[in-house]
């Protein structure tokens, strides 16, 4: 839709992301104080005393619009079979100085907030688009984990340290999957880089050897619709599905590797640590009624591989309806949350990753539980106490988990009126969906294209999760971002005028 009454589609959810934000407590500007503070900012951190790295073939990989790096990879091949990775962190915590304005800003949001139409970054663009992002062709400083293997995936050894790297491909994650897929050519920025090939096939060898190790611990395989706004100018034009990819399962695998690392790494100096955790599902019982109605048995108890199996053959033998599927599993695991494992402590693991240690250090940039962790790591490099107490920490897991949940809360309200905006001028007519839940509270469709989500308010008698049926849109709320549909009788293909 190019306008709403006359604005364009981009103000209006913009106007609604900021109220949503101002709701909840999330700051949409940054204050004078900060502004000022970025400005006295003059330059990217120094790299005086720390290692020299900037001659090995780094790389960044992430979304193609994506201009805020938080980390590189390279990969070295050691003795026969083995395999050194190292995964590159941009050193965030060198410019931005605790209990500062900027600090005081990223610490009330938490994480930069992608809305549909704007993205409100936790840092400044200055910093996190340019001084502390580890852009192409720039000496930036870096905290770099460097991780050991053997050919299965054994970590042998690892290591963490402050360096000086330069990026030599800026690459996109869709161009690269379909590279190593071999479904596309290769990306020119990887041919203009000598060697970035070989590196880049075996960075994805080892991770694909990190995932399958994972998952005979019992790490999900889950997927999820993300539905991705299309604009033209600020014109809205479409919603399309962001799927996931080989390219985003290499960094996956390379980063919750190197976040294991970070983890254990505080441990190990006696330092407290913020840790990123999931835990053991409360709604098992729940979860085992979902697999029997999909003609899987799980056992009474809790198991995280007996889960992963059971979505590894749904997946294949209904692909179609998988993400439904793993959305419904996602909410009965229930929600990611930060906590703080003290000296000697053990904190609940990962359920969902199979993980037990693993603290969240790789986008500072974008998280400020992240920013956190650095500067833990940089005080124990440099033989310093630790810069929080195990009080203070505790409420900052608190406090990043609470606006986690309001942040998600933004971006799925403007999703939901990018959607209402798109399908306002469709009212009236009939779309294929899908019933993705039925309740005593509403049945919930998704439509086929685009893949916007709503209520049927009429016609849901008899309907059941998984069935196929066409239905009428008959009103919208872009404010609210609501969409009610009628179920139809009969059969009819594709979108068309309903009489």
């Amino acid at each position: 839709m190019t306008s709403l009454n006359g604005r364009p589609a981009r103000a209006v959810l913009q106007e609604i992301a900021r109220r949503a934000m101002l709701a909840r407590g999330l700051a949409p500007e940054f204050s004078a104080a900060a502004l000022a503070e970025l400005a006295a900012i003059r330059g990217p951190a120094a790299g005086d005393a720390v290692r020299d790295l900037r001659a090995l073939p780094w790389c960044s990989i992430d979304n193609d619009d994506s201009r805020d790096l938080d980390q590189l990879s390279v990969a070295e091949a050691t003795t026969p079979g083995a395999t050194r990775l190292l995964v590159a962190v941009a050193d965030v915590a060198a410019v931005v100085r605790t209990a500062g304005a900027l600090d005081e800003h990223a610490r009330q949001n938490t994480t930069s907030i992608y809305t549909a139409a704007e993205i409100f970054p936790m840092l400044p663009e200055r910093l996190s688009t340019d001084l502390t992002s580890l852009n192409p062709d720039q000496d930036r400083r870096a905290i770099v984990v460097a991780m050991e293997f053997t050919s299965d995936g054994t970590l042998e050894r690892s290591e963490v340290f402050e360096a000086m790297v330069r990026n030599r491909a800026k690459l996109a994650y869709d161009s690269v999957a379909a590279w190593l897929e071999a479904s596309g050519p290769m990306p020119a920025a990887i041919a203009a880089v000598p060697g970035l090939a070989d590196n880049l096939r075996l960075q994805d060898r080892m991770a694909q050897h990190l995932r399958a190790t994972r998952h005979e611990r019992g790490a999900l395989s889950l997927e999820t619709i993300h539905a991705q706004p299309v604009f033209d100018g600020n014109a809205l034009m479409d919603l399309v599905p962001d799927r996931t990819n080989r390219a985003k399962h290499l960094i996956e695998d390379l980063m919750i590797a190197a976040n294991g690392v970070v983890a254990r790494y505080l441990a190990e100096r006696g330092f407290p640590s913020l840790r990123r955790i999931v835990r053991t599902p409360r709604n098992w019982a729940r979860i085992v009624t979902l697999a029997a109605d999909h003609g899987s048995r799980l056992p009474a108890e809790p198991d995280a591989r007996a889960l992963g199996e059971f979505l590894l053959r749904a997946r294949t033998a209904d692909p179609e309806r998988f993400p439904d599927l793993s959305l419904s599993v996602v909410k009965l695991i229930g929600p990611g949350e930060y906590v703080v494992e003290a000296p000697g402590g053990s904190a609940p693991g990962h359920f969902g990753l199979a993980v037990k240690d693993y603290a969240h250090s790789t986008a500072p940039n974008r998280r400020y539980p992240d920013v956190i962790t650095q500067r833990l790591v940089k005080a124990a490099l440099a033989g310093q106490p630790a810069p929080y107490q195990n009080g203070d920490l505790a409420l900052l897991a608190r406090h990043c988990t609470e606006q986690e949940d309001a942040v998600k809360k933004v971006e799925r309200q403007v999703a939901k009126s990018a959607a209402a905006i798109l399908l306002a001028p469709h009212v009236g007519e009939t779309f294929e969906a899908l019933v993705t839940g039925a309740a005593d509270k509403g049945t919930w469709v998704r439509l086929t294209q685009p893949p916007a989500e709503g209520k049927l308010v009429g016609g849901h008698e008899g309907r059941e999760v998984g069935q196929r049926i066409r239905v009428q849109l008959v009103y919208v709320d872009i404010e609210r971002g609501f969409l009610d549909f009628i179920g139809l009788r009969g059969d009819g293909s594709g979108p068309q005028r309903h009489p």
